[in-house]
């Protein structure tokens, strides 16, 4: 007798017997875990007579799933980097080359008595110098100045809780102080960078569900594909007695292993492309 035969058979002897069987009594939830572990088997079984079919279906998951995981390390890769580069807006202020020491630390003295400040750094005419001299083409050139040109630099970096109104407003406040030249903000670029990594994130949430539904879409055809075509064998289950969720579970087994494999796919393709990547981008990240 077939497992699935047994199975019935007990449950109908145990209807017959109006629920006082040997069986039921002993074992009241065996029947239960007895199926679940025939549908496990029967599941893989049906996989495994079906390679082509089963490849193609676990190919296209595996792929629609890729894509969004592929999406998602960019975007996490890309927020790493603007962390790494500091997400705290740092303003530089150019005093004129004619101002003395004394300027500079009254204008840094005023700036960090301010709330809207977090820190604030002074960096001198030789400091620059030094800077410069350390790049590569700048050091014959240095060496045939008589006087330093370069200003005293005031690099103030502002509160994190500011917004894009209140950054303005500081950046116009500082041009306004006396023996200021010039005022250079890097935030512009933070905020680009935010603003493109929140349609980034968006954009990702928006295509995982897109794929995620062509996944579902694919395993609910190829289940519904081998559901019709073993139609004859759930009629005799069901004329032996057989429940709806006996005939059930080996297809929703199906669908699990679907799943479970196609997943794994997806993530030893994002592995194998990350490996195979690992090597160019170390030498891009050496050359610059």
């Amino acid at each position: 007798m077939s497992a699935p035969a047994e199975i019935l058979g007990r449950q109908r002897v145990d209807e017959g017997s109006g629920g006082h069987s040997r069986y039921s009594q002993v074992r009241p939830t065996s029947r239960w875990r007895e199926h679940h572990g025939w549908s496990v088997v029967t599941s893989l079984r049906r996989l495994r007579s079906r390679p082509l079919e089963t490849w193609l279906t676990l190919m296209v998951m595996g792929l629609s799933l890729v894509l969004p995981l592929l999406f998602y390390l960019l975007l996490g890769n890309v927020q790493r980097l603007g962390n790494a580069l500091g997400r705290n807006p740092v303003i530089s202020v150019f005093l004129q080359p004619n101002q003395s020491a004394s300027v500079a630390q009254g204008l840094v003295r005023q700036l960090r008595a301010r709330s809207d400040v977090n820190n604030v750094t002074l960096k001198t005419p030789q400091q620059g110098l030094d800077e410069l001299s350390k790049m590569q083409g700048f050091s014959s050139v240095l060496s045939d100045l008589v006087d330093n040109p370069l200003p005293y630099v005031v690099q103030v970096q502002a509160k994190d809780s500011l917004d894009v109104a209140a950054m303005n407003k500081l950046v116009a406040e500082l041009r306004g102080f006396q023996g200021v030249d010039s005022v250079q903000d890097s935030g512009h670029w933070r905020q680009r960078l935010d603003a493109f990594l929140v349609v980034g994130e968006r954009a990702v949430v928006l295509l995982t569900i897109l794929l995620t539904a062509v996944a579902l879409l694919a395993v609910g055809n190829t289940v519904r594909m081998d559901i019709v075509s073993r139609v004859e064998e759930i009629q005799v289950q069901m004329l032996v007695g057989a429940s709806p969720p006996f005939v059930r579970r080996p297809y929703l087994y199906a669908g699990i292993w679907y799943g479970l494999f196609s997943g794994t796919l997806a993530v030893l393709i994002i592995l194998l492309m990350e490996w195979s990547l690992a090597g160019p981008v170390a030498h891009l990240i050496q050359v610059y």
